[in-house]
């Protein structure tokens, strides 16, 4: 296979490209600056986990650290061919040092894949690590033919842990342990759904009942069979993994047809507060997983801002709420900043992949090192597990929502803000 490294340049930079000062560092060529690849669904029906890129990137740059880098940014569509295709570019075309992706399997996948191909470093991020690792391989199906990645690695939680976040919610409640399932036919679906890693061996072990009507497609219109499904099963929760405008959809048409249950812990949906807000006063109380938050007890390698400070300077210029990808995306450039200045020869990929797997970084988002803890050992190589707590959605006075922290049981360092209520 003809590798990125055996490339000829073949065009100037396309997409958006951001940069900033000069180098001064003996890592690369006198006068070059490290070329950043960033590619997010900046458009379709995830976009709202890039709200935070611009800004995130303006301070990145903006920083001392980042006045030895230049920015490529690509728009992923919120589709796996065109996170594919714009990854490609960034390799050929634009003849990146490092690549950087965010945000769900759709945008991850693709570009990982594409760049453990080319041999291209890359460091992903916004997706667990399940749909991450085991829909790369070539046959997800055969844990025997998995193989660990040479330039491809990871930060984020894993299905275990957003499993004891909910069931540690549901536990809090005096429920029937009916659970509904919306599990969609894409990455994330798949692997929630999946009878051996996914939510269902693991709820029926602490004795949860799980009605899963099957993998539907995205952007469905019409969810009458799961609510149907849900009703004669007497499920007084809901979990699932929908994109946004599908559980807007749904949410909905349950509440049209008589559908109340007690708990929703809802993931990826409902991570957003303007997804919450299209509720109307219908959200209160919903529950999904926090990855990060500005009562996170972390701070910036790059710019010593808190948790907190980071979140408040994003309200401040953007004049929106803080939302949760702000800590993973400024985590990804911390994670640059530090490899690249940690590498001998930032042009070599060999070299920075084995700088990355050396990390161990005290981030905005928590410690990221790659380290095997808390993994199995197919996946310990290449992927680096963050904390995550749980939380539901409160009506603020005045209107809007706020995020309440109300399960810290797997990490008691990050405070909780109150406990798990009953949606009715």
């Amino acid at each position: 296979m003809i590798t990125r490294r055996t490339l000829m340049k073949t065009s100037a930079a396309t997409g958006l490209t951001l940069a900033a000062g000069g180098l001064a560092a003996p890592a690369i060529a006198q006068g070059a600056r490290i070329r950043l690849g960033y590619v997010s669904p900046q458009s379709g029906p995830l976009a709202a986990f890039s709200e935070a890129d611009q800004f995130i990137i303006d301070g990145f740059l903006g920083s001392e650290a980042g006045a030895n880098f230049e920015v490529i940014v690509k728009d992923s569509q919120s589709n796996p061919n065109r996170a594919a295709e714009v990854a490609n570019e960034l390799i050929v075309d634009d003849e990146i040092d490092l690549m950087l992706v965010a945000s769900t399997p759709e945008t991850t996948n693709p570009v990982a894949t594409t760049c453990d191909a080319e041999g291209i470093p890359v460091i992903s991020t916004v997706a667990p690590w399940q749909p991450y690792f085991i829909g790369q391989q070539g046959n997800p199906g055969d844990p025997e033919s998995w193989r660990p990645f040479d330039y491809s690695f990871h930060f984020f939680w894993g299905l275990e842990d957003v499993i004891s976040v909910f069931t540690a919610m549901w536990n809090q409640l005096d429920t029937n342990k009916s659970v509904g399932a919306l599990f969609p036919n894409d990455g994330d679906g798949n692997a929630w759904g999946d009878e051996n890693v996914g939510f269902p061996p693991v709820l029926d072990a602490q004795g949860y009942s799980l009605t899963d009507t099957g993998r539907y497609q995205n952007l469905t219109d019409d969810f009458s069979a799961q609510i149907n499904a849900f009703k004669a099963a007497n499920c007084e929760i809901v979990t699932g993994v929908p994109i946004p405008p599908d559980f807007t959809t749904f949410w909905t048409q349950a509440k049209q047809q008589g559908f109340n249950p007690m708990a929703a812990s809802i993931g990826k949906a409902i991570l957003f507060p303007q997804a919450v807000e299209a509720l109307g006063d219908e959200g209160h109380n919903l529950s999904s997983e926090v990855w990060w938050s500005p009562s996170h007890p972390f701070s910036s390698t790059l710019t010593g801002q808190s948790s907190g400070e980071l979140a408040a300077a994003y309200s401040e210029a953007t004049g929106r709420q803080w939302t949760q990808p702000i800590g993973f995306a400024h985590a990804l450039f911390e994670m640059a900043a530090d490899v690249m200045g940690r590498t001998e020869d930032a042009g070599d990929p060999d070299a920075v992949a084995e700088t990355i797997a050396a990390t161990e970084l005290s981030s905005i988002v928590g410690r990221i090192a790659f380290d095997g803890a808390g993994l199995p050992p197919f996946a310990a190589q290449n992927v680096a597990k963050t904390p995550l707590v749980g939380g539901q959605w409160r009506l603020k006075d005045g209107g809007g929502y706020d995020l309440v922290i109300v399960d810290n049981s797997d990490h008691p360092d990050i405070p909780t803000g109150g406990t798990m209520e009953p949606m009715s």
